[in-house]
């Protein structure tokens, strides 16, 4: 729980000080998007990576290193002068957050295999907390204490405290496949099922939706009238609605017999808080904000997924190394694709309509992987003629 609290602090905290930022280092447009864009990049290329060091050295030493990257790159970029510094360590937080990120869920295999809807929810839970503290509160840090750096270099702090119960893991680590995998699953080996091209499209869609909603929700409600801080309050607000919701859907997933209901309730808010925003952005926006936090409970809900979809670590490792390496780069074309087709169509009914569109797919996905299933049995099975 310790180690969730740390995992979006990296990615979320700097956006409400950007301005500060970049003036302070006379950062220019093009690193300012590129600032924003090296989420996508650590979690697809070190997220990929993360199953392959957990084989080789441990899964705990593993997470250990990560939290330390998160340190030395949230404390560091809070001392430089030059943004090539600020870019480059920003990336060495990335890079832990995202391996420690994909190894969560083969860790709850390994430890709590008969609690994975439980523990998920736990960790999902102070995963949302982080990303909603550091949403709400690196601005009011930065003001207490005297700028920027102290908003930014406050969330070392949390990172360090996390570390410290890791090192007692780190003296006894074992591999993530263990003894109990029937066989060494390797990150391509996930390509050759179904299953994996499916939680890959799940959780790629999903993430779209959320890296759309937080990247530009903001300006949204400011072009329909709310103040910075109101508008801001609107993205808390749907950022908030994930800490209840994470305590609740995974358990709820996890439990025995078809529970696909709980997937389809969840998605079918997009839609209902995206029609909600193109016919009363303003007037109901607090209730589109509610609905739509409840839609984003996607995210728990795909993690519990990957720890129930295998029959050992090493598989959840992989399994989830592969989601999500390549469900961000799918995510990657939300924003973007958001911010052009807002600026092409001049308003925010296209790109409303746009993201229905896309969230429609989620529900036949649900279907598929909602049905209790294993990656390691997919392997097993002779290729269709």
């Amino acid at each position: 729980m310790l180690l969730s609290l740390n995992l979006r602090t990296a990615a979320v905290s700097v956006g409400p000080v950007l301005a500060e930022v970049r003036a302070a280092l006379d950062m220019g447009a093009g690193s300012a998007g590129l600032l924003t864009s090296l989420p996508v990049v650590a979690f697809a290329v070190f997220g990929a990576l993360a199953p392959v060091a957990a084989r080789t050295i441990g899964a705990h030493r593993v997470t250990f290193f990560a939290l330390l990257g998160v340190i030395l790159g949230l404390s560091g970029r809070a001392l430089v002068d030059h943004e090539a510094s600020f870019l480059a360590l920003s990336m060495l937080a990335l890079a832990g957050m995202a391996m420690a990120n994909v190894l969560l869920p083969s860790l709850v295999r390994l430890h709590f295999p008969d609690r994975i809807g439980a523990v998920t929810a736990l960790y999902t839970t102070a995963l949302s907390v982080g990303l909603t503290a550091a949403i709400v509160l690196t601005v009011p840090v930065a003001d207490a204490l005297g700028g920027w750096r102290w908003g930014l270099g406050v969330w070392a702090i949390v990172a360090l405290v996390a570390a410290g119960p890791w090192v007692g893991l780190v003296m006894h680590d074992v591999r993530t496949d263990g003894a109990e995998s029937e066989r060494d699953v390797r990150f391509l080996d996930v390509a050759r099922t179904r299953l994996g091209w499916a939680m890959v499209l799940f959780f790629g869609l999903q993430s779209l939706q959320a890296y759309a909603v937080f990247g530009w929700f903001a300006t949204l409600w400011r072009d329909a009238g709310f103040s910075a801080a109101e508008a801001g309050g609107l993205v808390g607000v749907v950022a908030a609605m994930s800490i209840p919701l994470s305590l609740w859907a995974p358990p709820m997933v996890a439990r025995p017999g078809d529970q696909r209901w709980v997937l389809y309730l969840v998605i079918v808010c997009y839609p209902v808080a995206y029609l909600g925003l193109v016919a009363s952005p303003h007037r109901l926006a607090l209730l589109w904000a509610v609905i739509l936090g409840v839609a984003l409970a996607t995210f728990p809900i795909i993690l519990v997924l990957i720890g129930l979809r295998t029959r050992s670590p090493g598989g959840t490792a992989a399994l989830s190394g592969f989601t999500q390496s390549l469900g961000y780069l799918l995510a990657a074309v939300g924003p973007f694709g958001v911010g052009t087709l807002h600026e092409a169509s001049g308003g925010w009914n296209v790109p409303l309509l746009v993201l229905t569109a896309l969230s429609l797919p989620l529900l036949a996905l649900a279907w598929y992987v909602g049905r209790p299933a294993a990656l390691e049995d997919q392997l097993r099975a002779p290729a269709p003629t």
